[in-house]
C-alpha cells in the first residue's frame, strides 16, 4: 500500500527552530513529507533535512523495549527501578542529589511535566537542558535588557527590513528556509545584508558586506556602533526615556576600542554608517554570539543599539535570536532551564514561587537556581549527583570536555536515558534505557523562534513498547508518591494546565500568557492551528516593546554597560590555533536522525577541519591529509580541507560526529568547559588547539551492502543508497589485506577478487556473493584516489570493474552530492556549466533543478560558477 489514498496530517519539522510546517502521509513502510503551504513559518518551503524526513523513520535503529543493565524488561520493572533509585537518593542525600538533563527535542507538554516533577515535587532546581549549550546567553541578555526572555519581533520583519545583519549566524546552512525568505526580500525590495562572522560561510554569498572579525570581539564592534549612533545624532531620545542605564552603557562603549575586531577602520565605518542611516534594520544572531564566555554581553551590546535608536518592536526592525532546536523556545517557556520557573516566572522571586506552588499544590519550590549543564556534569563527576536522567540528548558527545563528561556518566551510581535508540554514546552508559516515541509518533506542541506555537502530530503508530515522554515522566511521578499531580491522560490535558498557569504569569504582568487556551477542548487541541503568543482574551500575537513598555518592575528596559573581553582560553606556542565549531548543511546535532538518510550523508560524508592555506603550508598539510588536533582536554583526527574561508591561525570543525559514526572526531573532546558567568553557556567557538599532520601507516576507502566492523585509528562511516561507505586509516601495518577485508566485512566465505601490491603498500579487494558485489576495500600509502560516489553505488550490482575505482568511459561520474534535495552532483553541475554555457544559479536550476527546492546549496553552486568561469578565463 503506497498511502496515496490516505489524508495528509499537518505537523511540524523536528529540526531547527524555524518551526516549518510539514504535511505527512504514511507511505508503505515510510512517510511521504512535503512542506505545508499554509504554515506561516515556511509557506511550503523545506530545507534538505526537512525534505529527507521520510528517510529517517525506519525501525532498524530503534529502542523498542525498556532495558535494565542491558537486558530487556517490562515497563513496570524499569519504572519501578527508576522511582526507587531516585527516591532513595533523595531520602539519603537530599533532593539536590538527583538531576534531569533534558532537550529541545521534547515537546512542550513533555517539558512541562519534567519541570513540574523536578522543581515542584522532588524539590530541586537540578533540571537543565541542552538549550543551555545554544541559547542560554540570549535568554540572559533578554532578561537583563527587557526583564523577560522575550523575542520582540517576528519573521515578517525579514520581509520588511531594509538592512539585515547576520551576527554569528550561518543562516544559509543552519536556517535555510529563513535564509531563502531573506533572499526573496532582497530580490523584491533590495534588502542590504551584512554578515559578521570570523569565517566566510555560505551566507556571505548573498551579502553586501562581510566583516571577518576576530573570534569573541562582537562586543567591541557593537560598542563602536553605539558610539557612532551617539556621535551621528541617530539616537531616539524619546525611546531612551523608556530605558535605564544609557549613560553607563555609552560611557563603557566610549572607553572600549574596536581594535580587538581586527577589522580596518574603513570596514568598521562602512558598517556603522549603513546601520545608522537605515531605520528598518533587523539583527539576526545565533551561536556565534551565544556560544561565548562573553555571550550575554554580546547579546546586550546588540540590544543596546536597538534600544538606543528605538528600532525594536516595529515592522522591519529589531533583534532576532534564531534558535537551533524545534522546541528550545518551548523549553524556555516552561522553565526547563535550571534558573527559571514555568511561564517566564522567576525562580528567585518569592511571590512567583508561592503562586506556582499554590497552582501545583506542591511542596515548597527551590529558592535558588539548580546546576547548569556544565556544573551539573561536574557534580555527576565528583559524586554529588547520585541519580541522573538524560532525555533525548547526547551529552557524552555534545558537552564540552566530552571525555570527562563520558567518564562522569559512566561512574554515576544510577543513570537513566530516555531515547528512541540505544545507539548513542550516552545511551551506552545507561543503567536503565527507556524507549520513547519519536517524531511522527507523538502528539504535542512546539514553539519556534518567533513565538509561534505549532502542533506536532502522530501519524505513525508507536513501535514496540515505546511511550510518550510525558507519560513516562508522569508514571515515575506517581510511583514516587505524587499520584494526583501526575494523573494525566493526554497531552491536551497537560496543555490546558500549562495554559492556565500562564494566566497567573499574566496576572504578574509577565510576557508569556497563553491563558486563552486554558479551556481548549480535546477537539480544539486536535485542530490547533499555528498561533503566535501571547494568546489571551485581549491580545493575540504581535510584536513587543514598540510602546516602550518592558517587564522590569519599573516598566523600563535596561541598557547594560559592557566591555570587550577576550575568549577565556588563551593561545600559546603549545596551542597556537583558535578552534571554531559548528554545523554543516545537511546534518543536525549528533546525527541520530540525519545520518539515517543516504542523501543527507552524501553532501559531506566525513568529519573535517578547515585550515587556511598558509597555516597548512607551514604545517606541511595538504588537502585530503588527515590532521590531528590536540587541546588541553582531548584530541581528534579529521580530514583536512584547505580553504581561505577561515583566517590564519583559526580552524573550523563540525560538531556532528560521534563514537557511532567517527570516534576520533568527537569534536567537543577538544572544547574547554569555559562558560559565560551570567548564562552558564559554554564557549564552544574559541578553544585552543594544536594541529599536525597524522601520518597513518595506510589509508583506505570501503563500500559495503552491510554494516562493517571498524576499529582502526581513524574511521568515518556514512549511509549510502546501497548500504555504507567508510573512510579508514590505520597506525599499524596489515600483512594480509584479503584476510583483513573479510574480517572488516564479516564475509569469510565470500568470493574474492583482489589486486595487491605489497611493495607499494596498495591493495584492492572486492568480495562477491553469487556474482553480486557485496563489499570492496581500497588501500594506499596516501589518501586513496578513487571515485567515491561512483563506488558507493556499486554494492548490489555485478560491478565487474569495481577494482578500477572509477566508472567506465561511457558512464559519467556525478561526483559528490551538492544538491541533496534532487541528488545532483558537483561533476554534473560543472559539466552543465561547460557544455550548456550556463552563467547563473537560476539557469542551473532551470536545467538541473539544483537549488530550486530549499535553496541551501545555491551559495555552493555560485562558488562552482565562479571557479569554472575563472578557470576558463585563465585558459
Amino acid at each position: 500500500m503506497d498511502g496515496n489514498s490516505l489524508p495528509e496530517t499537518r505537523s511540524t519539522c523536528p529540526y531547527c527552530g524555524v518551526g516549518c510546517g510539514v504535511l505527512l502521509r504514511p507511505d508503505g513502510d515510510g512517510l511521504a513529507v512535503r512542506g505545508d503551504p499554509e504554515h506561516p513559518a515556511n509557506f511550503g518551503k523545506l530545507c534538505s533535512k526537512g525534505a529527507a524526513l521520510g528517510e529517517t523513520v525506519g525501525l532498524e535503529h530503534r529502542l523498542l523495549a525498556p532495558k535494565m543493565d542491558g537486558a530487556e524488561v517490562g515497563w513496570d520493572s524499569a519504572l519501578q527501578r527508576v522511582a526507587e533509585r531516585f527516591s532513595r537518593a533523595i531520602e539519603e542525600h537530599g533532593p539536590d542529589s538527583v538531576a534531569f538533563y533534558v532537550s529541545g527535542q521534547l515537546l512542550t507538554e513533555d517539558y512541562y511535566v519534567a519541570n513540574k516533577l523536578m522543581k515542584g515535587f522532588i524539590g530541586s532546581a537540578n533540571i537543565d537542558t541542552n538549550s543551555r549549550l545554544c541559547m542560554a546567553s540570549s535568554v540572559a541578555g533578554h532578561k537583563r535588557a527587557f526583564g523577560s526572555d522575550t523575542v520582540p519581533g517576528t519573521y515578517e520583519d525579514l520581509d520588511e527590513a531594509d538592512l539585515v545583519v547576520l551576527v554569528g549566524s550561518n543562516l544559509a546552512w543552519c536556517h535555510p528556509v529563513l535564509y531563502r525568505r531573506l533572499m526573496a526580500a532582497r530580490k523584491t525590495r533590495g534588502t542590504r545584508i551584512v554578515v559578521i562572522d570570523p569565517r566566510r560561510t555560505a551566507s556571505c554569498d548573498g551579502a553586501d558586506m562581510h566583516l571577518a572579525l576576530q573570534p569573541g570581539s562582537d562586543v567591541a564592534l557593537f560598542n563602536r556602533l553605539l558610539v557612532t549612533l551617539y556621535e551621528g545624532g541617530a539616537l531616539d531620545k524619546a525611546f531612551i526615556a523608556h530605558t535605564n542605564g544609557f549613560d553607563e552603557a555609552l560611557h563603557a562603549a566610549q572607553n572600549d576600542t574596536a581594535a580587538p575586531t581586527g577589522l580596518t577602520e574603513t570596514e568598521i565605518r562602512a558598517f556603522c554608517d549603513l546601520w545608522m542611516r537605515t531605520e528598518k534594520v533587523v539583527t539576526i544572531y545565533s551561536q556565534g554570539v551565544n556560544q561565548s564566555s562573553s555571550g550575554s554581553d554580546k547579546v546586550n551590546a546588540i540590544l543596546n543599539c536597538h534600544l538606543a535608536t528605538g528600532r525594536i518592536g516595529r515592522p522591519g526592525m529589531g533583534p532576532l535570536s534564531v534558535t537551533g532546536q524545534p522546541n528550545a523556545m518551548g523549553g524556555r517557556e516552561v522553565g526547563g532551564l535550571a534558573n527559571m520557573l514555568a511561564c517566564h516566572l522567576d525562580l528567585e522571586n518569592a511571590d512567583h514561587r508561592a503562586a506556582v506552588r499554590g497552582f501545583w499544590e506542591s511542596s515548597p519550590l527551590p529558592e535558588t537556581p539548580g546546576l547548569k549543564a556544565v556544573d551539573m556534569f561536574r557534580a555527576v563527576g565528583d559524586g554529588r549527583i547520585k541519580a541522573l536522567w538524560v532525555i533525548h540528548t547526547n551529552p557524552a558527545v555534545s558537552m564540552p570536555e566530552a571525555d570527562a563528561v563520558c567518564d562522569a556518566i559512566a561512574a554515576c551510581p544510577f543513570t537513566v536515558v530516555s531515547d528512541i535508540t540505544a545507539r548513542t554514546d550516552t545511551a551506552r552508559l545507561a543503567d536503565v534505557l527507556l524507549p520513547a516515541t519519536a517524531w511522527g509518533e507523538k502528539d504535542g506542541t512546539v514553539t519556534n523562534s518567533d513565538r509561534t506555537i505549532s502542533r506536532q502530530r502522530a501519524v505513525l503508530a508507536a513501535p514496540g513498547q515505546a511511550r510518550p515522554d510525558w507519560d513516562i515522566l508522569a508514571d515515575v511521578g506517581r510511583r514516587m508518591g505524587f499520584d494526583k499531580a501526575f494523573d494525566y491522560a493526554s497531552p491536551a490535558e497537560i496543555f490546558r494546565e500549562y495554559a492556565a498557569l500562564s494566566g497567573l504569569a499574566g496576572q504578574f504582568g509577565r510576557d508569556f500568557d497563553i491563558s486563552g487556551f486554558a479551556d481548549i477542548s480535546d477537539q480544539g487541541y486536535a485542530r490547533f492551528q499555528p498561533q503566535r503568543w501571547p494568546v489571551t482574551t485581549t491580545r493575540k500575537g504581535g510584536r513587543f516593546f514598540a510602546d516602550g513598555r518592558f517587564f522590569h518592575p519599573d516598566g523600563r528596559a535596561r541598557m547594560v554597560a559592557v566591555s570587550w573581553k577576550p575568549p577565556a582560553s588563551k593561545k600559546s606556542p603549545r596551542f597556537p590555533f583558535r578552534l571554531n565549531t559548528g554545523r554543516v548543511r545537511d546534518q543536525w546535532h549528533t546525527m541520530t536522525r540525519t545520518a539515517l538518510s543516504p542523501r543527507l550523508s552524501g553532501h559531506l560524508a566525513e568529519p573535517f577541519v578547515d585550515m587556511h592555506p598558509e597555516d597548512a603550508a607551514r604545517r606541511n598539510i595538504a588537502a585530503s591529509d588527515l590532521v590531528q588536533l590536540v587541546s588541553p582536554t582531548g584530541k581528534c583526527i579529521l580530514r583536512a580541507r584547505i580553504t581561505p574561508a577561515v583566517q590564519i591561525g583559526q580552524l573550523f570543525a563540525p560538531m556532528h560526529w560521534t563514537a557511532e559514526t567517527a570516534p576520533s572526531a568527537r569534536i567537543d573532546t577538544l572544547v574547554a568547559a569555559e562558560t559565560d558567568p551570567v548564562s552558564g553557556q559554554p564557549e564552544s567557538k574559541a578553544s585552543v588547539v594544536d594541529a599536525t599532520r597524522f601520518d597513518a601507516a595506510w589509508y583506505g576507502f570501503a563500500v559495503s551492502s552491510d554494516p562493517m566492523t571498524l576499529d582502526c585509528a581513524y574511521w568515518a562511516l556514512a549511509r549510502t543508497s546501497r548500504g555504507y561507505r567508510a573512510e579508514l586509516a590505520g597506525d599499524r601495518p596489515v600483512d594480509d589485506w584479503e584476510a583483513e577485508a573479510r574480517r572488516l566485512f564479516s564475509a569469510p566465505e565470500a568470493e574474492a577478487c583482489s589486486i595487491i601490491d605489497a611493495k607499494r603498500g596498495s591493495a584492492r579487494v572486492a568480495l562477491y556473493r553469487d556474482g553480486i558485489l557485496a563489499h570492496a576495500l581500497f588501500v594506499a600509502p596516501r589518501p586513496v584516489a578513487v571515485m567515491r560516489d561512483y563506488l558507493a553505488d556499486m554494492p548490489g550490482t555485478e560491478a565487474a570493474n569495481a577494482l578500477s575505482g572509477r566508472p567506465p568511459a561511457d558512464m559519467p561520474d556525478p561526483g559528490p552530492v551538492l544538491c541533496s534535495c534532487f541528488g545532483v552532483g558537483v561533476n554534473t553541475i560543472v559539466d552543465a556549466i561547460g557544455t550548456k554555457g550556463l552563467m547563473t544559479v537560476e539557469s542551473i536550476g532551470e536545467v538541473l533543478a539544483a537549488g530550486t527546492n530549499c535553496g541551501s546549496c545555491r551559495p555552493e553552486i555560485a562558488e562552482l560558477l565562479k571557479m569554472v568561469h575563472s578557470r576558463e578565463a585563465a585558459e
